[in-house]
């Protein structure tokens, strides 16, 4: 059993030192300007959705179609641009995603029809692996697990959302200037950060990877979409189509199971099949897709909902909700990712998780007893703890072991394939809990009964991820020696 990793071993500092500090100052502020402008692309639309809405001509559902493609192809170049990396080099394909990233927002911004916004948002998402790629640039640089740990910690929690800034920005911009102003602001600041990556960070690689295996690529890459869309497709319930969604998981299976062949016989795989049978990665891929899938439509989700509903819920507007919900959950998952990466380096990655996805899945518990009193406060208090707990504690480790467990030979396959489960999760979290709030919809419409039972659903996926998190192994070489 694999059980302690490296990521990289070119451009190693020597044994127990790590580059100046000067030298690894300059590259994180290089790395978190990369992981601002993806997030930007991620978060910072949401509130100017309305605006495109009206501007366009269009229903919300060819508007949530959009942000749908954006989410897709971040997940799907994310399983092997990470390995292109490793082959060709990492600086050079971060550079490449960030200058795509901006490519993408000034067609988003030039867009006069939905078509043309959706092939501007599926070029965005080549910056799918934007926070992966940083993850693995600094653990060439860093070595020494409790500074490694920190600055993980303080890039992977800028993925959260940035203290919600980005969501009030983009509110903003689109009630002042329009929606094009938010997609050009996103632009400029995806040019900055490509001369920032282009220009201050050290080109490495894996000196024995020479040949990508693009077979593999374009079978893993059906094989997964295919079962995003189809997860996609089964999240509109009652509205969906039911036979797209089988035909959709059968392509996705035999799409696996001739890559799982290729893998096998091929000499350059994009993935071994042995590293895929191992603990270090299945394990931490179920234990990833049931944390998304157990908490993320609660909190960007029902908890909004809930905030918003005039009858069952506190009636808030959208602005207020996100005030008293998504804002102090940002805040709060931004503050504790720093303190979350070193104490996981300092007393072990997995106790850490598994205190996380505790806090997390008895912060829902408690969430589900409040809401019968109606208070903002108890919500505020609840959206806070989730934010100390899955963003910035649970999100923050599980990113980490991505990186610390992959092997020394194939540094990008972890982190990309990780980044898949991420967004799995997030599209199952939605298809699962609205599936358990449709089915238990009340006769009363003041009867919060269908969000309540939705979140008892999250915090028993939750717990099975506590479960599959016992069988991740220890990283070894990440963790300080007592």
């Amino acid at each position: 059993m694999n059980v302690s990793h490296d990521v990289s071993h070119t451009d190693r500092p020597p044994t127990g030192t790590d580059r100046p500090a000067v030298r690894v100052g300059v590259l994180v502020t290089a790395l978190l300007t990369a992981c601002i402008a993806f997030q930007l692309n991620a978060s910072m639309l949401s509130p100017a959705l309305k605006s495109i809405e009206d501007t366009l001509g269009a229903s919300s559902a060819e508007i949530g179609l959009t942000q749908t493609a954006f989410f897709t192809s971040a997940a799907l170049f994310s399983l092997f641009l990470p390995r292109l990396g490793d082959v060709i080099g990492r600086r050079k394909v971060l550079a490449g995603m960030l200058a795509l990233m901006a490519v993408g927002c000034v067609v988003a911004a030039l867009a006069q029809s939905v078509p043309v916004l959706f092939v501007g948002r599926v070029i965005q998402g080549a910056s799918g692996p934007t926070v992966p790629l940083c993850l693995i640039m600094l653990r060439v640089e860093v070595t020494e697990p409790k500074r490694y740990g920190t600055l993980l910690g303080m890039i992977t929690a800028v993925n959260g959302g940035i203290a919600g800034v980005d969501s009030l920005a983009g509110g903003f911009l689109a009630d002042n200037h329009g929606f094009q102003a938010v997609f050009w602001a996103m632009a400029v600041v995806a040019v900055l950060a490509t001369v920032l990556v282009a220009t201050l960070t050290p080109e490495t690689k894996v000196p024995g990877a020479h040949r990508m295996d693009w077979p593999g690529v374009g079978l893993l890459v059906v094989s997964v979409g295919s079962l995003l869309i189809a997860l996609n497709e089964a999240g509109k319930l009652g509205g969906a189509n039911w036979t797209l969604v089988a035909v959709l998981v059968v392509v996705a299976a035999i799409a696996f199971a001739l890559f799982w062949r290729t893998e096998d016989r091929t000499a350059h795989p994009l993935v071994a099949t042995r590293h895929l049978k191992q603990r270090s990665t299945w394990a931490i891929l179920l234990t990833t897709t049931l944390t998304m899938t157990g908490v993320f439509a609660v909190m960007n989700g029902l908890v909004p909902a809930f905030a918003q509903d005039a009858r069952a819920g506190l009636g808030m507007s959208a602005e207020a909700s996100a005030w008293w919900t998504l804002t102090p959950y940002a805040l709060a998952g931004l503050a504790m990712g720093p303190l979350a990466g070193r104490l996981a380096a300092t007393f072990g990655y997995g106790r850490i998780l598994r205190t996380g996805l505790i806090g997390a899945a008895a912060t829902v518990v408690l969430m589900i007893l409040t809401l019968p009193a109606h208070s903002r406060a108890l919500l505020l208090v609840a959206s806070l703890l989730v934010g100390i707990t899955y963003a910035g504690v649970a999100n923050i480790v599980l990113n980490g072991l991505g990186i610390v467990l992959s092997p020394k030979e194939n540094p990008g396959f972890l982190p990309g394939l990780n980044a898949g489960a991420f967004n799995l999760g997030a599209g199952l979290s939605f298809a699962v809990l609205y599936a358990v709030k449709t089915a238990v919809l009340p006769e009363d419409p003041a009867s919060a009964a269908g969000y309540t039972t939705a979140m008892i659903a999250g915090v028993v996926v939750i717990a099975a991820a506590v479960a599959t998190s016992f069988l991740i192994p220890k990283p070894v070489e990440a963790e300080e020696q007592h």
